[in-house]
């Protein structure tokens, strides 16, 4: 989940003042069948900004627009196909989803009121990184001077938008939201109006209702219907792999303040913290080895991860003597840039039925942006997880979109217009793109142990490693 170059590291308006219709609409956010009855006893209801898809990012983004004071008078929907989230414990069990957090990302949420909701849930701090490549010894460290900064925060997808969830239903004046509320149609405004004709988004739900939008945001995911109905196109593909996720039981209690990673010939392993006794396990491997995974008992699947941390069954003697080489050079040279291997904790078991496998891939959309619509999160982007960037780059989109809507109400202009679109796409494009070829040269350029491959990839982690200022420069870039 962690590339060798660093971890991948809203909710506003007031009703006031408003017509009759709109203060049913407000009230619907907990009733949803009153809005629907208003729907369909008058015109669609207008508003300023619809978000397609209450996930992670899609929520972040209410939240966002909310906390916004310059959008304090907009009126803003939120549409989610699932059902409200009741309000309870959190389970004792750990989800076998979960996100590494940069500093960035814990920064963006605590603006916004959410990372207070973590921290009294539950959530790990790292304050290491280490990965290492299972061809040879070679390995790279990321920390700070005496382990003195946390790294990144290893946090449940579900306590994330539990987090998040509360947040909004706290500013829930200021964010209209409809749950078991799927949109089954788009229409788009014509690029030159015709007399009579709907300058607005409008937006079909499955119960019949409408409602009409001068912004739609889509936060649907990977098979993003808006983008579809955008004629958006991607550039995507799928990987020869699939990754399995559980819950595992360490051998002994420990500090487990480390996030490990170790780059096998079929794909990458982490296992990230969740407490002093847990940690979470990310195998990316063939679709069959997945399933094999999936399939044996519990025993076979704890010697098979313990095995993959530990085997040095694909070793040569060869690629190990130019390692120590190198290796004696660069400390040498670089004394200050190289740190102590550590030896990752041993598994005894794992959660009962917290195994589960899902297919891997690469998808980027050709545009972030068109006439009154953006995408974000995966909607927009797709990446392995060998990198933890995936919800990052998500809540990095939702900081950039909200600030530009910001920028754009405060000078009074219309929320839809293509110049702060495209401005938005333009910045997140030239930090997404980035990180996503350097995801995928990653995962190719270890997904062989063809000997002058191997020789390479292990002199270039060495080099990285001694090289304090551009393994700063590495982490302040993915921090963001």
């Amino acid at each position: 989940m962690f590339g060798w170059w660093g971890v991948g590291l809203l909710c506003g308006f007031r009703a006031q003042g408003r017509a009759r219709g709109w203060l049913l609409a407000s009230s619907a956010c907990r009733h949803c069948s009153s809005a629907r009855e208003q729907h369909d006893s008058g015109p669609p209801d207008l508003y300023d900004v619809v978000i397609s898809g209450g996930g992670m990012v899609g929520t972040a983004m209410a939240c966002a627009l909310a906390d916004d004071p310059n959008l304090s008078e907009k009126r803003i929907l939120l549409l989610e196909a699932a059902n409200k989230k009741a309000d309870g414990k959190l389970p004792e069990l750990h989800s076998n989803r979960v996100s590494a957090l940069t500093p960035g990302s814990a920064a963006f949420l605590d603006r916004l009121g959410v990372w207070d909701h973590i921290c009294n849930m539950r959530y790990k701090p790292f304050k290491r990184m280490q990965v290492w490549d299972e061809c040879s010894d070679a390995m790279i460290t990321f920390d700070k001077v005496d382990l003195s900064e946390d790294m990144g925060f290893i946090v449940e997808n579900d306590v994330i938008l539990m987090a998040l969830s509360k947040q909004l239903a706290a500013t829930a004046d200021r964010v209209h939201v409809l749950y078991r509320s799927r949109a089954v149609k788009y229409t788009w405004p014509e690029p030159h109006q015709l007399p009579g004709s709907k300058p607005w988004v409008q937006i079909e739900l499955a119960d019949g209702s409408k409602v009409e939008t001068k912004l739609l945001i889509g936060a649907d995911g990977p098979n993003s219907m808006v983008r579809q109905s955008a004629n958006i196109q991607t550039v995507q593909w799928k990987y020869d792999q699939s990754a399995v996720v559980a819950t595992l039981h360490l051998a002994e209690p420990t500090d487990n303040n480390v996030a490990w990673q170790r780059f096998l010939v079929t794909g990458p392993i982490a296992m990230l913290p969740l407490s002093d006794n847990l940690s979470s396990l990310v195998w990316s491997t063939s679709h069959q080895h997945a399933t094999d995974l999936l399939n044996v008992d519990e025993e076979t699947f704890v010697d098979a991860i313990n095995s993959a941390f530990w085997s040095n069954e694909n070793h040569s003697e060869f690629v190990a003597t130019a390692n120590s080489m190198w290796k004696t050079a660069f400390a040498f040279l670089m004394p200050s840039g190289t740190s102590a291997r550590q030896l990752p904790p041993s598994v005894a078991r794992i959660d009962p039925k917290s195994r589960a496998m899902f297919p891997l891939g690469l998808g980027h959309a050709t545009k972030y942006v068109g006439p009154r619509v953006a995408l974000i999160g995966d909607a927009a982007h797709k990446v392995h997880p060998l990198a933890g960037q995936g919800v990052n780059l998500g809540f990095g989109d939702v900081t950039s979109l909200s600030q530009h809507l910001s920028e754009a109400a405060f000078n009074g202009k219309d929320l839809g217009s293509i110049e702060h679109l495209n401005a938005f796409e333009t910045e997140r494009q030239r930090h997404n793109l980035p990180i996503m070829a350097a995801i995928d040269m990653l995962k190719r350029l270890y997904s062989t142990k063809s000997t002058p491959m191997v020789l390479l990839r292990s002199l270039g982690l060495q080099a990285t490693n001694a090289l304090a200022p551009v393994k700063d420069q590495i982490m302040a870039f993915v921090s963001k």
